[in-house]
Protein backbone atom coordinates (compact mmCIF):
# COMPACT_ATOMS: atom_id res chain seq x y z
CA UNK A 1 0.00 0.00 0.00
CA UNK A 2 0.98 3.50 -0.64
CA UNK A 3 1.59 4.77 3.41
CA UNK A 4 3.23 8.29 2.46
CA UNK A 5 2.81 10.98 0.50
CA UNK A 6 4.85 14.18 -0.19
CA UNK A 7 6.37 17.12 -2.05
CA UNK A 8 9.88 17.44 -1.02
CA UNK A 9 9.77 20.50 0.95
CA UNK A 10 12.21 23.67 0.94
CA UNK A 11 14.14 23.13 4.18
CA UNK A 12 14.85 19.70 2.76
CA UNK A 13 17.34 20.08 0.16
CA UNK A 14 20.79 20.82 0.60
CA UNK A 15 23.02 23.70 -1.81
CA UNK A 16 22.81 21.56 -5.39
CA UNK A 17 18.99 21.72 -4.95
CA UNK A 18 19.03 17.96 -3.80
CA UNK A 19 17.04 16.36 -1.37
CA UNK A 20 19.63 15.62 1.55
CA UNK A 21 20.00 12.19 2.10
CA UNK A 22 18.78 12.44 5.87
CA UNK A 23 15.43 13.52 4.16
CA UNK A 24 15.06 10.12 2.49
CA UNK A 25 14.85 8.58 5.55
CA UNK A 26 12.52 11.45 7.04
CA UNK A 27 9.95 10.59 4.45
CA UNK A 28 10.44 6.52 5.18
CA UNK A 29 9.93 7.44 9.02
CA UNK A 30 6.40 9.18 7.97
CA UNK A 31 5.66 6.23 6.02
CA UNK A 32 6.65 3.55 9.32
CA UNK A 33 3.62 6.16 10.52
CA UNK A 34 1.52 5.04 7.81
CA UNK A 35 2.30 1.80 8.23
CA UNK A 36 0.95 1.99 12.25
CA UNK A 37 -2.01 3.18 11.34
CA UNK A 38 -2.71 0.65 8.65
CA UNK A 39 -2.01 -2.14 11.47
CA UNK A 40 -4.17 -0.26 14.34
CA UNK A 41 -1.41 1.07 16.08
CA UNK A 42 -2.44 4.72 15.23
CA UNK A 43 -2.89 7.33 17.76
CA UNK A 44 -6.20 5.92 19.37
CA UNK A 45 -4.10 2.68 19.06
CA UNK A 46 -1.16 3.38 20.73
CA UNK A 47 -3.36 4.79 23.45
CA UNK A 48 -5.43 1.49 24.04
CA UNK A 49 -2.83 -0.76 23.65
CA UNK A 50 -0.11 1.29 25.21
CA UNK A 51 2.55 -0.02 22.47
CA UNK A 52 4.14 1.31 19.64
CA UNK A 53 7.10 0.45 17.26
CA UNK A 54 10.72 1.05 17.36
CA UNK A 55 13.00 0.87 14.43
CA UNK A 56 15.78 -1.50 15.41
CA UNK A 57 17.48 -1.86 12.07
CA UNK A 58 17.77 0.12 8.80
CA UNK A 59 19.52 -0.21 5.26
CA UNK A 60 18.49 2.60 2.94
CA UNK A 61 19.46 2.96 -1.07
CA UNK A 62 20.16 6.32 -2.42
CA UNK A 63 18.96 5.12 -6.33
CA UNK A 64 18.16 8.68 -7.80
CA UNK A 65 18.34 12.29 -7.24
CA UNK A 66 15.06 14.75 -6.17
CA UNK A 67 15.02 18.28 -6.15
CA UNK A 68 12.28 21.32 -4.76
CA UNK A 69 8.70 20.33 -5.12
CA UNK A 70 8.52 17.32 -6.96
CA UNK A 71 6.12 14.60 -5.53
CA UNK A 72 7.01 11.64 -3.82
CA UNK A 73 5.42 8.58 -2.31
CA UNK A 74 6.59 5.40 -0.28
CA UNK A 75 4.88 1.94 -1.24
CA UNK A 76 5.36 -0.20 1.70
CA UNK A 77 5.97 -4.45 1.85
CA UNK A 78 5.40 -6.41 4.91
CA UNK A 79 8.52 -8.99 4.24
CA UNK A 80 7.65 -10.97 7.35
CA UNK A 81 6.56 -10.73 10.96
CA UNK A 82 6.76 -12.79 13.96
CA UNK A 83 5.10 -12.23 17.66
CA UNK A 84 6.87 -8.47 17.89
CA UNK A 85 8.36 -7.33 15.03
CA UNK A 86 8.11 -6.75 11.00
CA UNK A 87 10.32 -6.90 8.21
CA UNK A 88 9.48 -4.07 5.72
CA UNK A 89 10.45 -2.66 3.15
CA UNK A 90 9.84 1.15 1.79
CA UNK A 91 9.82 1.59 -2.04
CA UNK A 92 10.56 5.49 -2.52
CA UNK A 93 9.24 7.12 -5.94
CA UNK A 94 8.31 9.60 -7.83
CA UNK A 95 4.96 10.16 -8.44
CA UNK A 96 5.21 12.11 -11.91
CA UNK A 97 6.74 9.14 -13.36
CA UNK A 98 7.33 6.47 -11.50
CA UNK A 99 11.04 6.40 -11.09
CA UNK A 100 12.37 5.14 -8.00
CA UNK A 101 14.55 7.23 -6.01
CA UNK A 102 15.53 5.09 -2.85
CA UNK A 103 14.48 1.76 -1.07
CA UNK A 104 14.91 1.40 2.60
CA UNK A 105 14.53 -2.28 4.21
CA UNK A 106 13.85 -2.20 7.96
CA UNK A 107 13.11 -4.55 11.17
CA UNK A 108 10.77 -2.91 13.70
CA UNK A 109 9.91 -3.97 16.91
CA UNK A 110 6.96 -3.54 18.71
CA UNK A 111 7.58 -1.77 21.93
CA UNK A 112 5.04 -1.78 25.18
CA UNK A 113 5.89 1.56 26.28
CA UNK A 114 5.22 1.14 30.18
CA UNK A 115 8.08 -1.20 30.18
CA UNK A 116 10.11 -0.21 27.28
CA UNK A 117 10.33 -3.39 25.95
CA UNK A 118 9.65 -5.45 23.98
CA UNK A 119 6.18 -7.16 23.57
CA UNK A 120 3.78 -9.30 21.81
CA UNK A 121 1.60 -7.76 19.39
CA UNK A 122 -2.39 -6.75 20.72
CA UNK A 123 -4.33 -9.20 19.38
CA UNK A 124 -6.58 -7.13 16.95
CA UNK A 125 -3.28 -5.82 15.63
CA UNK A 126 -1.47 -9.07 15.33
CA UNK A 127 -4.32 -9.51 13.14
CA UNK A 128 -4.13 -6.73 11.00
CA UNK A 129 -0.70 -7.70 10.49
CA UNK A 130 -1.69 -11.02 9.45
CA UNK A 131 -3.96 -9.85 6.91
CA UNK A 132 -1.94 -7.39 5.06
CA UNK A 133 0.51 -10.58 5.34
CA UNK A 134 -1.77 -12.28 3.42
CA UNK A 135 -2.70 -9.51 0.97
CA UNK A 136 1.35 -9.38 -0.32
CA UNK A 137 1.89 -13.03 -0.35
CA UNK A 138 3.93 -13.99 -3.28
CA UNK A 139 4.72 -10.69 -4.04
CA UNK A 140 7.92 -9.99 -5.54
CA UNK A 141 11.18 -8.75 -3.41
CA UNK A 142 13.70 -5.96 -4.28
CA UNK A 143 16.80 -6.74 -5.19
CA UNK A 144 17.88 -4.00 -2.54
CA UNK A 145 15.92 -6.91 0.23
CA UNK A 146 19.02 -9.02 1.94
CA UNK A 147 22.18 -6.87 0.97
CA UNK A 148 25.43 -6.31 2.86
CA UNK A 149 27.55 -3.01 2.60
CA UNK A 150 31.12 -4.24 2.03
CA UNK A 151 33.96 -3.62 -0.44
CA UNK A 152 34.62 -6.45 -2.72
Amino acid sequence: PITYKTAVQADWVDYNGHLRDAYYLLICSFATDGLMDLIGLDEAGRARTGHTLYTLECHLNFLAEVKLGVEVQVRTQLLGHDRKRLHIHHLLERCDDGQVVAESEQMLMNIDTATGRSAPFAGDVAGRVADLAETQRGAPRSAYVGRVIGLP
